[in-house]
């Protein structure tokens, strides 16, 4: 155990409240203690909201850490960590929270338990500002597991803005340590598919609409590929009213890209369409491996993973720049960032690479 603690200005570059995720995290797993100052100074409203203090406690939880100044509106926050455990854990934001952004904070500490780990996680699961659940299940899971890492996510309840409600059950293997990843062959994009759903009260003719107009967009552009986009009435497990669609690229050498979008109050289905199926269009033009979502949450794997990772991106964003400062400060991670010199034109690639700190589970 570390017993100098490290202090994390939680006000620099992005923010947010991703400096507490990736800095408890870190914490959590290298046992480090971390002292985090200034959460979320630049916000509308600063310090933690109910979402970041339950996926704070969980992560303490994990750890069987003890947490100073944990309350709503807190501004500085310390972790203490102690022994990692495993079985069952429960974070409920109480809110529309976004359970996956509780479950990006707590997946890495689970991976360094002794045994398998049930995470419980309640709020939203389609949240406006995080990825959708979907997102999560087909893009980050499949990427995630070329570092070794396995979880299974069963969706028990969909809870959209404002109830929440939502209802995520995680079951996550530890591992020994992770492997590094090389992502800079994208190959040819092979199959485009997604979903476009209403529950509650919405109509299901706004889930037709936000397909058929994500269709056309994309058809645009992309003429030759069959474009799965079903419409879904969400009855059973959906607590509350929302739309929204997500539209999933893969391509020939496994590399997973998305565009998503959330339906708002006033705002036209079609435009909702027509909004994700861009985001998907803007993401594929480049000859990336990892959409602009994607780069900054693998930064904590790639930090802790044995050996060097490569991944090729688009323009390298300030989550993405958070994270990397982060993780160099609480591990020995060496992260370099290089322009790729063989586009053409205006579309930006670069090479995220990084000298893993080679993190060892102790406790397996």
């Amino acid at each position: 155990m570390d017993s100098a603690m490290v202090e994390i200005d939680g006000s620099v570059m992005e923010g947010g409240g991703q400096i507490l995720r990736v800095s408890a995290a870190l914490s959590c797993i290298t046992g480090s203690s971390v002292k985090i100052t200034k959460i979320r100074a630049g916000r509308s409203t600063p310090g933690l909201r109910p979402q970041h203090l339950s996926g704070l406690q969980m992560v303490s939880d994990l750890c069987s850490g003890s947490l100073e100044g944990a309350a709503i509106g807190s501004t500085d926050i310390s972790l203490t960590p102690g022994k990692m455990q495993s079985g069952s854990h429960t974070a409920d934001t109480q809110t529309a929270g976004s359970v996956c952004l509780l479950l990006q904070a707590a997946l890495p500490c689970a991976l360094f338990s002794d045994a398998s780990s049930q995470l419980c996680l309640k709020g939203g699961t389609n949240a406006e500002m995080a990825p959708q659940i979907d997102y999560t299940v087909k893009v980050f899971k499949p990427m995630v597991e070329r570092f070794g890492v396995h979880f299974d996510c069963d969706i028990r309840m969909r809870g959209y803005y404002p109830k929440g409600g939502g209802e995520l059950m995680v079951t996550v293997n530890p591992v020994k340590e992770l492997l590094p990843v090389i992502l800079t062959e994208r190959g040819n994009i092979t199959k485009i598919y997604g979903r476009a759903f209403v529950a509650g009260v919405l109509p299901y003719k706004l889930a037709k609409d936000m397909s058929a107009a994500a269709v056309r967009t994309i058809r645009k552009e992309i003429k030759e590929l069959y474009i799965n986009i079903p419409a879904l009435q969400e009855k059973e497990n959906a607590y509350g009213s929302g739309n929204g669609i997500i539209i999933i690229a893969e391509s020939s050498t496994g590399c997973v890209f998305a565009g998503s979008a959330l339906g708002k109050k006033g705002v036209y289905a079609d435009k909702i369409g027509i909004e994700a199926a861009e985001m998907l269009l803007r993401n594929l033009r480049h000859n990336n491996c990892v959409d602009e979502f994607l780069q900054d949450q693998l930064i904590i794997f790639m930090a802790l993973a044995k050996g060097t990772s490569r991944i090729r991106t688009g323009a390298v964003t300030l989550h993405t720049q958070t994270a990397i400062h982060i993780a160099e400060q609480l591990t020995q991670a060496k992260f370099t960032i290089t322009k790729c010199e063989d586009e053409q034109g205006s579309n930006e690639t670069f090479i995220i690479e990084c000298e893993g700190s080679g993190a060892v589970n102790k406790h397996l």
